[in-house]
């Protein structure tokens, strides 16, 4: 008898022996996925355990189309500082025939990224791109009795999928779900592929909705209970353009569309969003029944005094935020495409009510070289990146470049403060040429350089867009980043006490430790009156600052 039980202990030790490396092995590669934490009042994208911040930039959309032509762009990604490419994963490329999958593109994209060190975020061109289906397979397109447009107020048919049809959505799903199984294959332990973009820029056009039948039969209908329920659950923290729609309507929670927001063409974009998001968040869903990375959704912006439909309708948009959180928890967070001006307006507007600021598409443009840091140091933004980023000649040399070698000196010291109100950014024009704030126990006045009135293009009808962070470390001391701005300290407002600059030293951080290269006490300070980093040049800059009566 206890032969028999020495046996069975011998032998389920050995079993544990054999498979508890196995076990823990699996346990550290889902705990290792990446994934994102809140910090603060920050979200941050934690990669391979760490906090990560990307500096990204986005190809063109056919750019990553081709392996050959891809060989082309990676020493210019590579000269342009970035640790992040944002790169479109087209349907009718990886499912040429319908239930054939073809993943080579992909999975030369991934390795040749991984040679280089540099991560990944798909971007899957599904059902929509751009509002269009021009990236859904022939097969599709071709067969639109099994797979209908989407109908404008004629009833004519546009070259949109309509998301009120379930063989369109499961025609998707079942390509993104391979998609995330090829990925978990051949990435699962690399984490290459960092996030991933379900669809791209969603919206409705010509009109404010589509006008397939099945969508005008769900207009008549109720509104869903489960918007009702986040409508009762989340009064107090509706946006308020949306809740002003509601409001009007009587804040009824019950009732047809337009009896719940009114009869107007907003409710018809409401209405429309809802079922956007339902469909994605199925999309997003099921590939993350796969594997769970982080998925976000993109919005081309709407337009000023433009209707819905004049715009991409219906899309993740910040008057649409609620519905697009109802309707699509499976979606992490909604993300500006952002080519208009005023681009502090949007980022205020999608860094709120615990939506993380991530800017995955911007126009190119110098101004980007400014613009990061401002996204970085005063919304803790998750990372930003140009759109077409290796359409350059010259990628040394461009503004983005320059910056994002700054920031890579600083990102962990930007992580670090990541959601404790100890940085700020700034981002100046010729139109709002100054900021006031309190940091470190000091006030501190930012102002675009051409203020100083020593360059000659001060005099000039526009102001080249002037940028830059300032991050706090301690009472007094800070590091300063950026080009085109000018820093002073004034003292109490009672004038009983002064601020001194104690040091500025130009540097860089060399494998994490701060290096000083000059101390800039002298002309570079204007004798101790400012801290100035010129519109000619970038860099970083530590000050410590000092009260004197």
């Amino acid at each position: 008898m206890k032969k028999q039980i020495l046996k069975k202990t011998v032998f389920i030790s050995l079993i544990v022996m054999f498979f508890l490396p196995v076990v823990l092995l699996h346990g550290q590669e889902i705990q290792q996925i990446p994934h994102l934490q809140k910090q603060g009042t920050a979200t941050q994208l934690v990669v391979d355990g760490k906090p990560f911040l990307i500096l990204g930039g986005e190809l063109g959309n056919s750019s990553s189309s081709n392996s050959e032509y891809m060989r082309t762009l990676w020493s210019t990604i590579k000269q342009l500082n970035l640790n992040t490419v944002l790169a479109p994963v087209y349907w009718e490329l990886i499912e040429p025939e319908e239930g054939k999958f073809d993943f080579s593109l992909v999975e030369n994209l991934i390795l040749e990224s991984r040679k280089r060190d540099i991560r990944l975020v798909l971007l899957w061109f599904g059902s929509w791109k751009n509002s269009m289906s021009c990236y859904a397979p022939e097969w599709i397109k071709k067969d639109f009795n099994r797979f209908p447009r989407a109908r404008d107020i004629n009833n004519n048919p546009v070259e949109i999928l309509s998301p009120f049809v379930k063989a369109n959505l499961e025609a998707d799903k079942k390509a993104f779900v391979e998609l995330m199984k090829f990925i978990k294959k051949v990435d699962g332990i690399n984490h290459t592929v960092i996030m991933i973009q379900v669809e791209n820029e969603i919206g409705m056009l010509p009109n404010a909705r589509d006008y397939h039948p099945e969508s005008t039969t769900a207009l008549a209908g109720n509104v869903p209970a489960e918007l009702i329920g986040y409508l009762k659950n989340n009064k107090e923290q509706l946006k308020p353009e949306f809740f002003d729609v509601w409001e009007k309507a009587g804040l009824k929670t019950d009732g047809t569309w337009k009896e719940v927001f009114g009869n107007a063409i907003g409710t018809e974009e409401i209405f429309m969003a809802w079922y956007f998001g339902k469909y994605t968040n199925e999309v997003a869903g099921a590939g993350k029944q796969v594997y769970p990375l982080p998925m976000f959704v993109n919005a081309a912006l709407n337009r000023p005094a433009k209707l819905p439909g004049e715009y991409p309708s219906a899309g993740p948009l910040p008057h649409l935020m609620d519905v697009w959180k109802a309707a699509a928890p499976s979606i992490d967070f909604l993300s500006p495409d952002i080519y208009f001006p005023d681009f502090k307006h949007w980022c205020k507007l999608f860094d709120r009510g615990g939506n993380p600021l991530f800017i995955p598409e911007h126009l190119y443009e110098p101004a980007c070289g400014s613009k990061v840091f401002y996204a970085l140091g005063n919304h803790d933004a998750m990372g930003f990146s140009p759109f077409s980023i290796e359409s350059t000649s010259d990628p040394v040399k461009e503004p983005i470049a320059v910056s994002y070698g700054m920031l890579r000196q600083l990102a962990t010291i930007i992580l670090e403060k990541q959601g404790t109100g100890m940085m700020k950014g700034f981002l100046f024009d010729k139109e709002d040429q100054s900021d006031t704030i309190q940091l470190g126990g000091y006030t501190i006045v930012a102002k675009h350089d051409y203020t100083l009135g020593w360059s000659p293009q001060a005099k000039e009808e526009t102001w080249s867009d002037a940028g830059g962070m300032i991050i706090c470390m301690g009472e007094g001391e800070y590091y300063v980043a950026g080009n085109g701005i000018v820093l002073s300290f004034p003292g109490s407002a009672d004038g009983k006490e002064s601020t001194g600059i104690s040091r500025i030293e130009e540097g860089r951080f060399v494998n994490g430790n701060w290096t000083p290269l000059r101390r800039l006490n002298g002309d570079q300070s204007h004798q101790g009156r400012h801290l100035r980093i010129s519109m000619n040049d970038q860099g970083i800059q530590f000050l410590k600052l000092y009260r004197y009566r």
